[in-house]
């Protein structure tokens, strides 16, 4: 065999193992000669494996699946969606699955762990600290990962032989005792409306080469037209990795963030034009095609979604900031902090922050977007600089400056994202939040005005106002808007970009007991019979005509337009537990464990109180299923709740970038401001 060859078959029982040899050092993605073997006998020895004692992992199954390769039947459907019997492998840094027909199964197994092990140990990348090419350590279509022990398993009965100490035989869960892998699961009684809950949401995970990677959008089994319904969402898998997390469940998150972060490297292009290299999916789809046009031999592919296949063709801006903050979660609740230390991931993440803190020709901190670009994912009028994508921008920044690792090469980069961080916190908390004084404010400004020092920044007419806010806001109520834009306000309350500036202290400890003041002073209006409002009020008449283009999906009160997304709950309750009010979202979640079940778990609501299953809502939805499930174990777990949010960074405040330019030319904006900033 030739040095560099991948697969050796034996016809020899019970096992043959086949270790190659590889010439290229930049297989890992860095040269080994940027290590010593002291770095190497640090690096094994923190995983509890000595240099002298280290032995490469085999993995076992006792179904037909040994480490990433998967023998499918014939018969198996194209999306693997399992029940309740699967289970977890522990590393999948290269999968294929081979499907060899009808006739006795030969198993190839690919155990990359000589090449993993040198990033699952490692804790930092001190080895790049003085490549500024980051994106060099990415090949296109994966991780820069290949395979060095080879194993071929071969049985008369279709069954594979224990080779190893470590098995990952048949899971068997068990439903009633919530079961799975993890042995550090949190062991707790369930009503019999979560265990339902629970089925739902483990029957909805898909796999990938034997492996759970996520959940799909909705896994009803009457629709007969999924459209992309059946693929896993990075928005809408958020919630169903918090309830696994919070379960004690953390290998499919891991999975999930691996194989996206791979996704992230693919190349992408509409219309001839390729977006950024940071780009995350917005969804994917496990495929399973012939295997180099052989008709008895398949394998299993992910097909991302960029939004080139979206309604409108549009980029998911959100999906970026959302993989970045479940990372955070991810070692938060597991305490497995050597994913966020990798050198893949934190190239991921350098990548992401390199699309969004672009230069362009914008004036503000806030991130510019089109109009779809987020949960709202249709023309609702929220292009430009829309409430939800900041709040979760400030959030993805924030968790961006707890796991980058300061060297020589990211020093810049954690500068820019503290500096802009203190940039955005400022525009948000003085431009974007309303209250009753606020409002009068601007009902007095004067317009037209051309200075450094004008209270009306944005050029702002006081006829835009709408007549609805006067009487609905409270007087000890406060939200930030929808958006800010030149000569424009958007004065619509959306719930997620508020309860996210709460979760990540967007703003200040005022303005968010404000937003929770409003919330429960306006109860009927946000939550209603079924929280939570996407958005109040709806657009209605001509307004809905001019702003949706008619959106015959986006009626008044329904869908994003107004509708009621019981999804919404997990995100009201964080906010909640942070601010000390856990009674408001006890009684959201009560309100909304009385129906959801009985209505089969609908995406979302319609009619201004919810009172209706939306019109062409999917049933049997994951996230709010999963959003019921984890609204519930952050309640009993407040403990738990508490490393999901941020406390107030008063470092933040000080930071001004006004302070890095040597020119007096214009005053500091935090200064010339009327308005008083609050902390």
């Amino acid at each position: 065999m030739t040095s560099g060859s991948s697969v050796g078959i034996s016809t020899m029982r019970p096992c043959c193992r086949i270790f190659c040899n590889y010439k290229s050092p930049s297989l890992f993605g860095f040269s080994p000669t940027n290590f010593g073997d002291s770095a190497i006998t640090g690096m094994l020895s923190r995983s509890g494996h000595p240099k002298s004692t280290h032995r490469y992992r085999y993995n076992t199954c006792d179904t037909q699946i040994v480490g990433y390769i998967n023998v499918i039947k014939p018969n198996r459907r194209d999306f693997s969606i399992s029940g309740s019997n699967w289970r977890l492998a522990r590393d999948f840094s290269t999968s294929v699955c081979i499907n060899v027909g009808s006739f006795r199964p030969r198993v190839v197994s690919l155990i990359p762990h000589v090449a993993s092990d040198f990033r699952n140990q490692s804790t930092s990348v001190d080895s790049h600290a003085h490549d500024t090419s980051f994106e060099k350590i990415y090949i296109q279509s994966g991780l820069n990962v290949k395979p060095l022990v080879i194993e071929t398993i071969e049985t008369d009965q279709g069954v594979l032989e224990e080779v190893s100490e470590e098995t990952c035989g048949e899971s068997n869960v068990n439903l009633d005792h919530l079961k799975d892998l993890s042995e550090n699961k949190v062991q707790r009684k369930v009503s019999e409306v979560e265990k339902e809950a629970w089925k739902l949401l483990r029957d909805a995970v898909v796999t990938y080469c034997g492996n759970p990677v996520g959940t799909v959008a909705a896994n009803d089994s009457a629709d007969k037209q999924p459209l992309n319904y059946d693929q896993v969402f990075i928005r809408d898998f958020v919630p169903s990795a918090l309830a696994f997390l919070l379960n004690g469940e953390g290998e499919i998150v891991k999975n999930f963030l691996l194989h996206t972060l791979q996704l992230q490297s693919w190349e992408k292009t509409v219309d001839c034009y390729s977006p950024g290299q940071g780009l995350m999916p917005a969804s994917f789809k496990v495929r399973t095609v012939p295997l180099d046009g052989n008709n008895e031999a398949f394998e299993e592919v992910l097909d991302p979604d960029f939004g080139e296949s979206a309604i409108g063709r549009v980029a998911p801006v959100d999906s970026g900031l959302w993989w970045i903050i479940l990372l955070r979660a991810y070692g938060k609740l597991t305490g497995d902090y050597t994913l966020q230390e990798r050198v893949d991931v934190q190239t991921g993440i350098r990548l992401i922050l390199k699309l969004c803190l672009t230069d362009g020709f914008d004036m503000f901190p806030s991130l510019l977007v089109t109009d779809g670009s987020c949960m709202i994912d249709r023309r609702m009028g929220i292009h430009g600089h829309p409430l939800e994508i900041q709040a979760l921008f400030y959030s993805a920044l924030r968790c961006s400056r707890e796991m980058l690792i300061v060297n020589d090469a990211t020093k810049s980069l954690v500068a820019a994202v503290s500096n802009r961080l203190s940039a955005l916190c400022f525009h948000m908390r003085e431009y974007y939040w309303v209250d009753m004084k606020k409002i009068n404010e601007i009902y007095r400004y004067k317009t037209e005005e051309y200075s450094t020092d004008a209270v009306n920044k944005f050029n702002i007419y006081p006829e835009q106002i709408p007549s609805w806010l006067v009487d609905w806001i409270s007087e000890d109520g406060g939200y930030f808007i929808g958006n800010v834009q030149p000569a424009h306000m958007d004065f619509r309350f959306f719930t997620l970009g508020n309860l996210w500036a709460i979760v990540s202290s967007l703003g200040t400890t005022s303005q968010n007991q404000g937003i929770l003041n409003l919330i429960e002073a306006k109860w009927d209006d946000i939550v209603a019979q079924m929280p939570l409002k996407i958005c109040y009020p709806a657009l209605e008449s001509e307004e809905w005509r001019i702003i949706t283009g008619c959106d015959p999906k986006n009626t008044p009160w329904s869908y994003h337009n107004g509708g009621s997304w019981p999804t919404l709950l997990w995100q009201f309750t964080l906010a909640c537990m942070k601010m000390g009010r856990p009674d408001l979202a006890q009684k959201a979640v009560d309100s909304a464990g009385k129906r959801l079940s009985l209505d089969k778990w609908p995406e979302y609501y319609d009619t201004r109180n919810g009172r209706f299953i939306g019109k062409q809502s999917r049933l049997m939805q994951t996230w709010t299923i999963a959003g019921f499930l984890t609204s519930k174990m952050l309640l009993e777990n407040p403990e738990k709740a508490s490393l999901l949010f941020w406390e107030e960074d008063f470092e933040l405040l000080q930071n001004c970038v006004c302070m890095l330019s040597k020119t007096g030319r214009r005053k500091c904006s935090r200064f010339a401001s009327r308005s008083q900033f609050l902390v």
